[in-house]
């Protein structure tokens, strides 16, 4: 089995695989400071909890953008699964292409997702992932990841709200029940989730018509995409597990 880790700057989500199969998924918290001791029983614990046992781990891959945790990780991986993981850099082979200008400011979660999305559902395509930030990534029918936007995702608009706004209350972020809000709360969230289905409607229009490409998929990914992707034709398919399935393809394409 291949263990899966994809360290985001608010979660970390492993993923195991059998074969292509995604046999489990389990996340934890990225800001809580843990050693490589506490990384290793973590993950095993949680590997143990859903009957899969640390003895089937074969391999692992790693895909991370914080990387003042990466050496206690990878070091945990090391001593409790007496495995060397794969990490998600430079050099490694994805067969995507960063044609745009300075590649190496790509994070690694982007190229793992672009990468996903590609094989998955062939390009050119689109791909959403709304996470901490909002990224908005192209790549062309011959696999070049050409372009991109970046917007604050949904939570850290939410957060400038209650914590700028005095008046204002940390809310659950979902739809609510009509854009006509009528008390603060609902007016909240319509604000949140309609201003993002706006913004993603106006992002990906203008994306597709002045890349001038045809037939474009639009795939979105991130806990919170599945509220988007329900409610506007913009997005034509919604992968929770996008990432950790790129991760599973970049890690073949190595063997």
């Amino acid at each position: 089995m291949l263990l899966a880790i994809d360290v985001g700057n608010t979660n970390i989500t492993i993923g195991v695989f059998d074969g292509d199969k995604l046999a489990g998924t389990f996340r934890m918290t990225t800001k809580l400071q843990r050693t490589s001791d506490e990384f290793g029983i973590t993950i095993a614990d949680m590997l143990e909890h859903n009957r899969l046992g640390v003895a089937d781990i074969e391999d692992a891959i790693i895909s991370s953008v914080v990387p003042n945790i990466m050496h206690s990780l990878r070091s945990g991986i090391i001593k409790y699964f007496d495995i060397q993981p794969m990490l998600v850099e430079p050099g490694i082979r994805t067969g995507i292409r960063v044609t745009s200008e300075h590649p190496a400011q790509i994070g690694a979660d982007r190229i793992v997702d672009a990468v996903g999305a590609y094989e998955l559902y062939g390009g050119p395509v689109l791909v959403i992932d709304y996470g901490t930030a909002t990224t908005y990534d192209f790549v062309d029918a011959d696999g070049n990841f050409f372009a991109c936007v970046i917007s604050p995702g949904i939570r850290i608009s939410a957060q400038a709200l209650w914590q700028d706004a005095a008046k204002l209350p940390e809310i659950e972020i979902k739809k609510p029940a009509s854009i006509l809000a009528r008390e603060t709360i609902s007016g909240m969230q319509a604000g949140l989730v309609y201003g993002q289905i706006g913004q993603t409607e106006y992002i990906v229009r203008n994306m597709i018509q002045e890349s001038g490409l045809k037939d474009v998929k639009v795939v979105a990914t991130g806990g919170l995409g599945k509220i988007i992707a329900s409610e506007t034709d913009s997005i034509q398919y919604y992968n929770p597990n996008l990432t950790l399935e790129g991760m599973r393809l970049i890690y073949a394409k190595q063997k």
